[in-house]
């Protein structure tokens, strides 16, 4: 039987009750890009919100039932007085800064309507780009930068998202669900880690949303 809980949307000020689906159904069909895979230990001090610098946590995110709940406006200032990048609130993850082996993202993400020209999810640090991967949500679709479509209709569901990097083989694979969705060439760079929330791209839309859990990273021995 499919379980409620309550969570408050901050950008259309309004309470909806969100089904979430038995983890057996949940499960059904798909694959684990996990295997072989090792999780490492995380803490509280692993995640390191970045949000405007001029506002509390509070303000843009709030943790709830196990639910990371992270928003930005596109009015907004940036997560530093000194940074030129366009607003965001994101985690970024410490404490697994890699360079090489291959290393897993992997994190159940929730998107609501309306929510659009965003990065929700990314690997930081290339070689000519400041990232290696981003994904970014226009208009319900999930796409690797603001190119090619990894996935359509991903507004208001649980998706299980898993992203591996193979830094020497300089290899991305992104999943959706357990299903291969996305190979690319890595892009470079010395050192990496991951962040993940919302991030403002272009054409955004006013307030923009996303929420996560069971959030973890993993590395190949």
């Amino acid at each position: 039987m499919a379980a409620s809980y309550t969570l408050p949307l901050p950008c259309i000020c309004v309470v909806v009750v969100v089904l979430l689906v038995s983890p057996s159904r949940a499960l059904a069909g798909t694959g684990d890009p996990t295997k072989g895979f090792k999780a490492v230990s995380l803490n509280e001090s692993n995640f390191v919100l970045q949000k405007p610098y001029d506002l509390p946590s509070a303000a843009r995110y709030r943790f709830h039932g196990g639910v990371r709940q992270l928003w930005v406006l596109s009015s907004d200032k940036p997560h530093t007085p000194q940074s030129n990048t366009k607003p965001r609130t994101e985690f970024r993850m410490t404490g697994y800064d890699y360079s090489s082996g291959v290393w897993q993202f992997e994190g159940h993400g929730f998107v609501p309507s309306g929510t659009t020209g965003v990065s929700i999810m990314q690997i930081f640090g290339g070689g000519e780009t400041a990232t290696t991967l981003m994904l970014h949500v226009y208009d319900g679709a999930l796409r690797y930068y603001s190119q090619q479509v990894v996935e359509d209709n991903i507004y208001d569901r649980w998706f299980r998202l898993n992203v591996i990097h193979d830094v020497d083989a300089s290899s991305l694979a992104v999943f959706i669900d357990g299903v291969e969705k996305l190979r690319v060439p890595g892009r470079g760079g010395d050192s990496h880690y991951f962040k993940f929330g919302v991030y403002t791209q272009h054409n955004s839309s006013s307030c923009m949303e996303s929420r996560w859990k069971h959030v973890r990273i993993l590395r190949k021995d």
